[in-house]
């Protein structure tokens, strides 16, 4: 078989005089595609004869140029359509009215292959049946509106849509679109983190950092559960991030899930998922849960301590084997994933008060990282501190300001209860409101560091965070407050004892000057009542009297 391109003028009857040459010489046309200025044929015979075809046809009138071409114009097109489509990840039939497979893209024929257990061609599956391929009863193709649904090829659980093909308000056939749980999990993961972590981003030079570096090199790829330990703020995700970035899974999803943020039914679901029609109010087609979603990836539980007692068992059971059931569910699924977890809490202790499973610990614990406070890494505060402000000099637009002799001084001396998270915050929060960023030297004094702290002091003296069974230093956390008020404060003193008149206006007196130097650092009534064990009421009424805003 040969194809043939014919160019020439726009001219009544061209066409019908071309076909005549192959009519005249007993060839048979197989294809026909016309356009104007054009025609392009296909026709059986060999490439001997196209000389003889090509002198009859340059002899019609009109005709400008005829020559071989290896494909039809729609030949063309739909190679270059499967090309397109073999570039899209997700499985995608194009299904006839009767359910007949038109057009496969490659993910596609990979499904159809791990049926068969051997390589399918799109020649194999055009005209078969697409229940019959899939060995799957799916809905109604004839259906005017878009449905979605799950199925479950080859122990693998795909989201399926099917989207009908309107022709002229008809339906004409349907467009199937399976979509694999990893896919959805990796664009969950995407959604969650905008960049890498690699333990390159753990700034530090101290000690305890350049183990933790060690520690995560050691268990990246061992792929055992991790249990991360630290307080508030120290860094527990990053370090888990690290961790998954670093082993054979970094190319997986890596999806995180506070245990304290939701309550057990809806925890339950979000970990396991859910069947259809599980509860009132669940999705038609039921919904995947994080370790049907993170499949070949990890999943980081922070705050594991957060979790119930009935949850601790249903995770303990899932952790034996990685298998598990959806929330109302039958079918028995398995997850091929790492579980990272993580909490500030002393589990020791909460094991000993029956409110965490002692095996569900030995489970978790298989390896563990403990995160120092940043207290007790003095070295890096400046380190961090600095790379805070240059962050937060991109993010205002300013100029990065430097630090002050007496501002290191303060930022080292500072006892920072609320670790890495604290600083960052403080650090922005003083690049924010610096009014020298606009100056032709910006400097960061300690003036600022104690005016940015002044606003966490009432919460860093009540603080009474544990982590490990080690109590916050709380007499360092005191000094540190009592030295900033008394940094803003200053020495100054009320009306001489002669200058009082009555102790109703002593009282008054001695009020406003108290209310006057410690509302700044304050500046909210709850923030001014808590420090000074009233209502909020009354000290708000007090401002008023005072006339103190």
């Amino acid at each position: 078989m040969i194809k043939i391109e014919v160019l020439s003028t726009d001219r009544v009857g061209v066409s019908q005089e071309v076909l005549t040459v192959f009519a005249d010489k007993g060839l048979n046309v197989t294809a026909l595609e016309v356009s104007t200025g054009a025609l392009h044929i296909a026709v059986n015979t060999s490439m001997s004869s196209f000389d003889t075809v090509k002198l009859a046809i340059l002899a019609v009138d009109g005709v400008r140029e005829c020559q071989q071409v290896s494909w039809l114009p729609s030949e063309l097109k739909a190679k270059h359509l499967l090309t397109l489509l073999s570039r899209i990840p997700d499985a995608i039939f194009d299904l006839s009215a009767d359910g007949l497979v038109m057009v496969a893209n490659q993910a596609a024929l990979d499904i159809v292959s791990s049926i068969s257990s051997q390589p399918v061609s799109q020649e194999q599956v055009i005209g078969q049946s697409i229940e019959a391929l899939l060995s799957q009863n799916l809905p109604e193709l004839k259906q005017p509106t878009v449905s979605h649904f799950e199925i479950s090829i080859a122990a693998k659980t795909f989201l399926a849509e099917l989207q009908p093909v309107l022709i002229k308000r008809e339906i004409n056939g349907a467009l199937l679109t399976l979509k694999a749980s990893q896919q959805l999990g990796q664009q969950v993961a995407f959604i969650q983190q905008h960049q890498a972590h690699s333990i390159d981003h753990m700034l530090g030079v101290s000690p305890q950092i350049k183990l933790i570096r060690q520690q995560v090199s050691q268990f990246a790829d061992l792929d055992l559960p991790v249990l991360v330990r630290g307080e508030t703020g120290t860094g527990k995700e990053l370090l888990a991030r690290a961790l998954h970035q670093s082993s054979k899974r970094a190319q997986a999803p890596f999806l995180a899930i506070n245990c304290a943020a939701l309550p057990e039914h809806l925890l339950e679901s979000e970990l396991f998922g859910y069947a259809p029609g599980a509860f009132s109010g669940a999705r038609k087609g039921g919904k995947p849960g994080l370790f049907e979603l993170a499949e070949g990836g990890t999943v980081f539980l922070d705050e594991i301590a957060e979790m119930s007692v009935y949850l601790q068992a249903k995770l303990l059971r899932f952790l034996q084997d990685l298998r598990y059931r959806r929330v109302g569910g039958t079918q028995e699924l398995s997850a091929n994933v790492r579980i990272l977890s993580a909490s500030h809490q002393n589990l020791n202790q909460l094991i000993a008060k029956q409110v965490f499973r002692a095996d569900l610990y030995y489970r978790l614990n298989v390896l563990q990282i403990e995160l120092p406070p940043l207290r007790q890494r003095q070295d890096d505060v400046i380190l961090l501190a600095k790379h805070f402000i240059a962050d937060a000099a991109k993010q205002v637009n300013c100029r990065t300001p430097m630090l002050s002799e007496s501002a290191l001084t303060q930022l080292k001396s500072y006892s920072w209860p609320g670790n890495i998270r604290q600083l960052q915050n403080t650090m922005f929060r003083i690049v924010a409101i610096n009014p020298s960023n606009q100056g032709q030297k910006s400097i960061i004094s300690e003036q600022l560091i104690v005016q940015a702290l002044s606003n966490d002091a009432s919460i860093d003296k009540a603080s009474s965070n544990q982590s490990g069974g080690e109590q916050f230093d709380r007499a360092n956390a005191n000094t540190n407050t009592s030295q900033i008020e008394q940094a803003t404060m200053g020495n100054n003193t009320t009306e001489s004892m002669s200058e009082v008149k009555d102790w109703a206006s002593a009282q008054a007196q001695f009020e406003r000057e108290l209310l006057t130097q410690l509302y700044p650092l304050y500046p909210t009534t709850r923030k001014l009542a808590k420090r000074l064990a009233v209502s909020h009421n009354k000290i708000a009424i007090k401002l008023k009297t005072y006339g103190i805003s």
